[in-house]
């Protein structure tokens, strides 16, 4: 991938930040959306099953009805890394999937301001090796799972999908020595890059203003244009680790098509269809299946979620 070398105007970036407010109208809103989904599913056959050592650190697991050992599909939640709980977890693609024999996981993980990356993403990473420790025991096929999400847990089940292996074989924990590589990503209104630069080139400006992303990098106003900062935007986009060897993906987009309006507010475009567009052309360039769809084109995202999970988890 070519890093982009321009630079923003640190005044604007740093004003469009500090102006912007917190994101508790969102997390009070995901939170009341997120009980009347939990309302319309099953109950799962663990629920808040500790995966760390944190408070957040717990999940839910819906284990298909199978003799043999079922794939599994991991839901990490969207809300900024701020805001969010695995109780947003869908019907429309938990009961599908269990019909086909495919186990469903959903997470929780820290959240910003009380970390900043890249502890997010390896609390979910955490979450893919605790499965695996515990596969025989959940009658789970530890080569033979995939990760969902929106939002930020798209962006994260991307990265996870396409970084190196995590496993540390040497760790004193049991859990740190498993893998973290995953079989395929179906994710919804994912960012493929959290560079702001990337995004105001691929998307607009607005995007890359986006409320959540100073506290994701834990940055001081100061810092947002610093070398530091620019490390840390390439470290936390997926894009950056794409290579031949990575899994499939199926992306999906509701936002609206075309550039983004000249008075857009701060943080506007960031679920943009440029965002599939762009990695789908490098996945296109390494071989490696992408699949993006837009609300427009009549895409049915739960049923187009949940026949590419079968169709890659369950050959």
């Amino acid at each position: 991938m070519k890093l982009l070398a321009f630079r923003f105007p640190l005044p604007l970036l740093a004003a469009a930040f500090l102006c912007h407010p917190p994101l508790p109208a969102l997390a009070q809103a995901n939170a009341k959306a997120a009980k009347r989904t939990a309302a319309a599913r099953p109950a799962p056959d663990l629920a808040n099953h500790n995966y760390g050592p944190h408070e957040r650190n717990v999940l839910d697991l819906w284990k298909a009805k199978s003799a043999s050992p079922t794939p599994l599909v991991i839901y990490i939640h969207g809300g900024g890394f701020a805001a969010g709980s695995k109780e947003s977890l869908s019907p429309a693609i938990l009961e599908p999937l269990l019909q086909a024999g495919v186990s469903v996981m959903a997470i929780n993980y820290r959240l910003s301001p009380g970390v900043s990356f890249p502890t997010h993403y390896l609390d979910c990473g955490r979450a893919i090796q605790y499965s695996r420790l515990h596969a025989k025991e959940w009658n789970l096929d530890p080569k033979r799972i995939g990760a969902t999400g929106s939002s930020a847990g798209a962006g994260t089940s991307l990265w996870l999908g396409f970084h190196d292996d995590l496993a540390d074989p040497k760790s004193d924990d049991p859990v740190l020595r498993e893998s973290t590589r995953l079989s395929c990503m179906a994710v919804n209104g994912a960012q493929s890059s959290y560079d702001p630069r990337v995004i105001k080139e691929w998307v607009g400006e607005a995007a890359s203003r986006h409320p959540a992303l100073p506290g994701f990098y834990g940055l001081k106003p100061e810092e947002f244009d610093s070398e530091k900062a620019h490390q840390l935007y390439v470290a936390a986009s997926a894009i950056t680790y794409l290579t031949r060897d990575d899994p499939p993906v199926y992306a999906y987009y509701s936002e609206a098509r075309g550039p983004i309006p000249a008075n857009a507010r701060p943080g506007q475009g960031i679920h943009h269809i440029n965002f599939g567009l762009r990695l789908k052309e490098q996945m296109d360039k390494l071989g490696i299946e992408c699949v993006v769809r837009h609300r427009d084109e009549g895409a049915d995202v739960a049923r187009e979620m949940a026949a590419f999970f079968v169709t890659h988890l369950k050959p």
